[in-house]
């Protein structure tokens, strides 16, 4: 109990100072324009909320109870209790770099966006989206339109500060994805899509990177220089996969199992390839699957009781998403457990805002074994 007051003294007056310093680093046209901003892409693990602004279906939305319960006592989109890995690294950013007055980065569709947020940085991720355009079509933002909305607010800030600052902005930027695994859970787990076939996965696998290499060129063209990713999680062992196979509950999901390692293979290889071409091409790769990995098999040396059941659901393991009503709606019933911080997992698919946490901190700071070449720290402080 003390903790967590201790904990919400230190946020209230974290708030206040980000109040304070927004003021400070404001120009006369009352934009930001001496920090570095953070845009980040990708998919559910990152989405604030952009996805409550589509024509989708609720399943693809989290603005519902208990979405938000823990940290905004109510649903903001985000797909969790709480706040996501960019709200912890946007924490980061002010703590270590007094250079860094960010506040939460904004969804890009939120109404109220102005241009004096977009200099801060801007949040592209929409929950379901993929590298490819067919994964969940028509229902999210993927990975192609992601990048022209980015390619939008490009034009917005060349426009409201010219050539030369816009520039500064771009180039001092951290660009953050974490993009693909929606394009292989779409056809394991809804298409009835066959990638049987060991050169189909190929096939399969490097049409996903091909699309993702294709985004972070577009960035580098238009002055992004240091890029952060996570490679994919171990979703073949979250809970809505583990009761796939009725027979042997809490096995992960082969099929997917095999996906997700092919892509983690070839990720890093293009990344060091991209650093061989790209002239000032800096990244950060954290090894989100031995994260997630460590913490699904031994919840216990990180803090957590359950590291395979879900704190909100229904079924075994918490594993059938019904979390809030999501798929038939509000009337539908779920349950939700009594101590969110003791679960790894807060829907069947999405982490806790602590475990979100703990991530966050692993990409930030995180030791070479895990977040290599370069942390997120490190490349705040490139100039």
């Amino acid at each position: 109990m003390e903790n967590s007051r201790l904990a919400s003294v230190f946020l209230f007056v974290y708030a206040i100072i980000l109040s304070i310093g927004s003021i400070i680093c404001k120009d006369s046209n009352n934009l930001v324009t001496n920090q570095a901003a953070l845009f980040v892409f990708g998919d559910s693990l990152f989405d604030a909320g952009n996805n409550n602004y589509i024509d989708t279906f609720s399943r693809f939305r989290a603005n519902l109870w208990p979405y938000g319960l823990t940290t905004f006592k109510s649903p903001t989109g985000r797909i969790s209790d709480g706040r996501l890995i960019p709200d912890f690294l946007v924490f980061s950013t002010y703590v270590a770099a007094e250079y860094a007055w960010l506040p939460l980065i904004p969804p890009n569709l939120q109404p109220s966006n102005g241009n004096n947020q977009f200099t801060y940085g801007v949040n592209f991720a929409s929950g379901g989206a993929g590298a490819l355009v067919g994964t969940f079509p028509g229902m999210v933002i993927n990975l192609e339109t992601q990048l022209n909305n980015f390619k939008n607010v490009e034009k917005r800030l060349r426009s409201e500060l010219g050539d030369s600052e816009a520039k500064k902005i771009f180039s001092r930027a951290v660009y953050l994805f974490h993009i693909g695994a929606n394009d292989y859970i779409y056809p394991s787990l809804f298409a009835n899509f066959s990638t049987s076939q060991s050169n189909s996965k190929e096939n399969y696998s490097d049409l996903v990177i091909g699309n993702i290499t294709i985004a972070i060129k577009e960035v580098y063209k238009i002055g992004g220089r240091k890029f952060g990713f996570l490679n994919l999680g171990a979703y073949d062992c979250a809970p809505a996969s583990l009761i796939i196979n009725r027979t042997n509950i809490v096995s992960c999901f082969k099929p997917l199992t095999e996906l997700i390692n092919l892509h983690n293979k070839k990720l890093p290889n293009v990344l060091r390839q991209l650093e061989r071409e790209l002239s000032g091409f800096k990244y950060a790769l954290h090894d989100y699957h031995t994260s997630l990995s460590e913490r699904i098999n031994n919840p216990s040396k990180y803090g957590f009781k359950e590291g395979k059941k879900a704190c909100c659901g229904t079924g075994p393991l918490r594993g059938i998403n019904t979390c809030g009503g999501r798929v038939l709606g509000p009337a539908q019933g779920y349950e939700l457990c009594e101590n969110v911080t003791d679960y790894l997992f807060f829907d069947s698919f999405h982490l806790t805002e602590k475990a979100h946490r703990q991530i966050a901190e692993l990409i930030w700071s995180g030791p070479s074994n895990v977040t290599r070449p370069h942390n997120l720290e490190t490349l705040f402080g490139l100039k």
